[in-house]
């Protein structure tokens, strides 16, 4: 059993994994208006791509969408995350001023989780601690689009971000056959049955990995990422279909 973190009446690392919908609007209007909507939906969790914002250049921008979301996510799980564009993302920045811009937008208070690229820092435990003295629970994240690396690579990854700081560690890859799906479980499974106290959230992308999203419960990933308008990565499931197949895994191995 992995390590487990309750935030709003949600828990992350047992049970069934909590579904996190990424909005990736481009303009303030837009992403309030799909906040509002998925909040009424009561989903568990809303990720802000921060990166497909058009203005997320500008921190007082990005902290006048995050004053204006604060009512719609107060019983609602938030993660802001800018996905830089060599892990997959819209945009490119330097990780200092990403950091700023976390920073920044963690101090607002809105959000409760904050996603730091671990391998885009020179000294990430530095950054993940200005985080946390913002009063924001980190997640530590490698993504890689092009492959999955062997089975010992994946857990050093891991190992890395757990003994970096992170509170919760996340891996996405993109397998290139069946094998590279199952090496990804078993990494995501020996990680969690050593580390008690780390919730793990783990995903191999595209066709193939799909059934990675699905069986979290048990290979100990906490965490399932699914759409609502627009997928923000390969393989990504309509979020209630998702919802749908989860809970019928919960119901049959509980």
């Amino acid at each position: 059993m992995a390590g487990i973190i309750e935030k709003k009446g949600k828990i992350l690392g047992t049970g069934t994994p909590l579904i996190c919908v990424p909005v990736t609007e481009e303009t303030k209007e837009k992403i309030v208006e799909e906040i509002r909507i998925l909040t009424e939906q009561k989903v568990d969790m809303i990720e802000w791509r921060m990166d497909w914002f058009s203005e997320v250049t500008d921190k007082k921008a990005v902290k006048s969408v995050l004053e204006e979301i604060r009512p719609y996510v107060e019983n609602t799980l938030f993660l802001l995350t800018f996905r830089s564009k060599m892990q997959g993302g819209q945009l490119q920045m330097k990780p200092a001023e990403v950091l700023e811009l976390n920073e920044a937008a963690a101090k607002t208070g809105v959000a409760d989780f904050v996603d730091i690229e671990y391998f885009e820092y020179e000294k990430p435990k530095k950054a993940i601690q200005r985080m946390k003295d913002c009063g924001v629970t980190v997640i530590c994240s490698h993504h890689d689009f092009e492959k999955t690396p062997e089975r010992g690579v994946l857990q050093m990854i891991l190992e890395k971000m757990y003994h970096g700081g992170a509170d919760i560690v996340k891996l996405a890859v993109m397998p290139q056959n069946r094998l590279d799906v199952l090496n990804l479980l078993s990494a995501t499974e020996s990680f969690v049955e050593e580390h008690h106290d780390t919730p793990a959230i783990t995903m191999s992308m595209g066709k193939d990995g799909v059934i990675s999203r699905l069986c979290g419960e048990v290979f100990g990933s906490c965490v399932t990422f699914g759409s609502h308008e627009k997928a923000s990565a390969p393989g990504q499931m309509q979020m209630d279909d998702l919802k749908t197949v989860l809970e019928k895994i919960h119901k049959s191995i509980s």
